[in-house]
């Protein structure tokens, strides 16, 4: 039941803890659950809930204070999260997606489920696919559902913040496969396609201040970072204008004025950079004194990266010295061509987290608002010095690994299924629906993002070519690049060079 008022009270003088009763305001017994187990109890907050092992659901509030004493009580108050009494799963749904739930139940892997990837005992936000087996008034307290309600909206600002930020990204890839078709990019091109509510759902929440590590699918992370269009575009041209004069290309955008660190074009090669940037500013924090040192570092990476030994040290340093980073997967299912459930023993990323002493979530990487809900929780908490979280965000790629890539070996109906969850659709869905945006107001956001492309295809394509003496340049401490001589030419040119008898 949802009550103006509950307080549950746990005997945690026992072991293990035990939760005895949830009673109303009005002190009357709304339950008792001598024999609900608490010993997989984790940490409590609006996003991290507690884990237990049977099934049944009440309304808890948006914050839980837990203290560690013989008998703790646990007061709310309901009307923070509705402000009436809900029945259950009663609220409309945020997106195309079903009502917002967490789900304790233990299905096989089936794909006809809502999701076809990580399925197995996995604590997620799932849709509901069907009604509860267990009666409202059952006594057993024994698990936790989050009620859709109005601490999940956006405002009308930030929801049309999160459009164009995703609209940019998706628009911004498919110039990319046309150009990349058209001849005017090289090498492979990774597009993130699909994916852009993880980008936007995390990124946007930082400050200009904080750090960014990507993977080689990194175009929209660092336009969510705010790197240039015409500054991205003009990298993957391969030209002087570029974010990286032209010398990084797809895999590798980097921006020091924006915090962002890098693509990597090995899996898991930007974890320990990610770390290390998340202890240093734990160490200008703490040993230099340095009062501004409140940054928080994100690490993308895929699910294809955590079965790598980098991962799994990282993740260790990262809780031994509660580093303020969030280690952010971008579970697409799928690595390169091989199935994330044939390639891991254990599917469930996010458990990973627990293992090493930090909380792990998982979270539908196709609506932005539960990725936002979860980022949310993740970078205040790391910015608090609470230390690292693991997040898996389950989403998918709409394209192939790369544009090389026939995107032959995914089931056609695997495809169709999530192209049917299109995150920017759902998004755009939520906003008319909620009155937060109309139709003419999104359209003037798609057209502007449709004329800053064009400007930023037309620019790089002006751009100049990077001289051939940056070739060598930031390789060695020279300034002037290994290579090249005091005159500006290159010293392989010079017969003495080669001979060994030049003066260097």
């Amino acid at each position: 039941m949802v009550s103006n008022d509950l307080h549950i009270v746990i005997d945690i003088g026992k072991s293990p803890p035990t939760v005895k009763t949830v009673i109303s305001k009005s002190r009357s017994l709304v339950s008792s659950a001598p024999s609900l187990n608490l010993a997989s109890a984790t940490y409590i907050t609006p996003t991290f809930w507690f884990l237990f092992p049977s099934i049944h659901r009440i309304t808890l509030p948006n914050t839980l204070p837990f203290c560690c004493s013989s008998e703790t009580k646990m007061s709310f108050t309901a009307t923070k999260f509705a402000p009436s009494p809900l029945p259950l799963n009663s609220s409309p749904p945020r997106s195309n997606d079903k009502p917002l739930s967490f789900s304790f139940d233990h299905p096989k892997p089936n794909p006809s489920s809502s999701f076809l990837g990580s399925t197995r005992k996995l604590l997620r936000f799932n849709a509901l696919t069907r009604p509860h087996a267990h009666p409202r008034a059952s006594p057993p307290v024994a698990a936790v559902l989050l009620e859709h309600t109005s601490n999940l909206l956006v405002t009308k600002e930030e929801g049309l913040e999160l459009y164009e930020d995703m609209v940019l990204g998706r628009f911004f890839e498919d110039k990319c496969a046309e150009m990349y078709y058209r001849g005017k990019m090289f090498g492979f091109v990774h597009l993130y396609n699909g994916q852009e509510a993880v980008s936007t759902g995390f990124i946007k929440l930082l400050k200009k201040e904080d750090y960014v590590v990507s993977t080689y699918r990194d175009h929209v992370h660092a336009l969510s970072k705010g790197v240039p269009s015409r500054a991205v575009m003009s990298e993957l041209f391969g030209k002087a204008t570029g974010c990286c004069r032209g010398q990084g290309g797809s895999m590798h955008m980097f921006s020091r004025e924006h915090n962002l660190l890098g693509g990597f074009a090995f899996i898991g090669e930007g974890i320990p950079v990610a770390t290390g940037a998340a202890f240093s500013i734990k160490y200008r924090r703490e040993v230099l004194k340095q009062a501004d040192a409140d940054q928080v570092t994100l690490a993308f990476f895929g699910d294809g990266t955590c079965n790598n030994g980098q991962f799994f040290e990282c993740l260790n340093m990262a809780a031994l010295w509660k580093l303020p980073i969030v280690f952010v997967v971008e579970n697409n299912l799928w690595a390169i061509g091989m199935s994330h459930l044939r390639a891991t023993s254990d599917p469930q990323i996010w458990k990973k987290g627990p293992a090493f002493g930090m909380p792990g979530l998982h979270v539908d990487g196709m609506d932005v608002l539960k990725v936002r809900e979860v980022a949310k929780e993740a970078i205040e908490r790391a910015r608090r010095g609470e230390g690292p979280t693991l997040v898996e965000c389950e989403t998918y790629r709409f394209r192939g690994h790369s544009l090389a890539d026939p995107d032959e070996l995914r089931d056609p109906a695997e495809k169709e299924h999530y192209a049917g969850r299109d995150p920017i659709t759902a998004l755009k869905k939520y906003l008319i629906e909620n009155n937060l945006a109309n139709e003419q107001e999104l359209k003037a956001i798609e057209k502007k993002i449709d004329e800053v492309l064009e400007d930023a295809v037309e620019f790089a394509d002006k751009s100049p070519l990077p001289p051939r003496s940056q070739l060598l340049e930031n390789v060695f401490a020279d300034p002037k690049g290994f290579g090249i001589g005091p005159d500006g030419t290159y010293r392989c040119e010079d017969p003495k060079f080669t001979e060994g008898t030049a003066q260097v």
